[in-house]
């Protein structure tokens, strides 16, 4: 299901996913909230003491994912099938879709459309209980980490493509400390817990690298 959005006032590319009060999710979510606060990002990703790896990194992935939606919505009208006709990452990398069902063979497309395609596949998965489950109680997949990585590798090439092809936009925008956070924080998470291989950080890496040399 596809949500595309003509206006810009509601500042987000997809609706945001929220975590159900009175759970445990949202409570977790509210702790990560008040140690991001602190400003240490290090120690703001690290998983809380007792706590579940999955239900944590669940909770993460369902920010990071509602954090890109918004930063991309910002920039919706810059990115067009005129202006971004692949989806790349600078002149090196370039994307081709597909989602092992609809689509299986990869698809060259757009960067909206590629974006479009990654959200909502996305959003499917952090709906679908079996994967996500929010329920006290309800275990987990035995292949949860899997189906995070994956989700959270797609969703660095949207930061990727912010970066090399709309960083001009997000500065006229004075959004840059916002997406330049947002990273960061992305960036400490999945090295905390190994959750995306080097190689595919590459398009990044010289920003990532200077991101995060203060924080060593």
């Amino acid at each position: 299901m596809s949500f595309l959005f003509g206006s810009r006032s509601n500042k987000t590319f997809k609706p945001k996913k929220n975590i159900p009060e009175g759970t445990h999710q949202y409570d977790l979510m509210k702790h990560a909230a008040v140690t991001l606060g602190s400003g240490n990002l290090r120690q703001a990703v690290q998983l809380p003491d007792g706590e579940d790896l999955n239900e944590w990194v669940a909770v993460n992935t369902v920010d990071f994912f509602n954090q890109i939606n918004m930063l991309y919505g910002t920039i919706t009208e810059f990115c067009t099938e005129e202006t971004c006709p692949v989806m790349s990452a600078g002149p090196k990398y370039e994307y081709h879709w597909a989602d092992g069902q609809t689509i299986k063979k990869p698809i060259k497309c757009s960067a909206p459309k590629y974006i479009d395609y990654l959200m909502t596949w996305v959003q499917d998965q952090l709906d679908d209980e079996a994967l996500f489950p929010s329920k006290i109680g309800v275990p987990f997949p035995r292949n949860f980490l899997s189906i995070a990585k994956t989700i959270l590798k797609r969703l660095f090439r949207v930061y990727a493509h912010i970066y090399h092809q709309h960083f001009k936009e997000v500065v006229q925008l004075s959004e840059e400390a916002h997406l330049n956070t947002s990273f960061k924080h992305f960036i400490f998470f999945v090295q905390e817990f190994n959750l995306i291989d080097r190689k595919e950080l590459a398009p990044l890496q010289e920003l990532i690298d200077r991101l995060t040399s203060k924080d060593r």
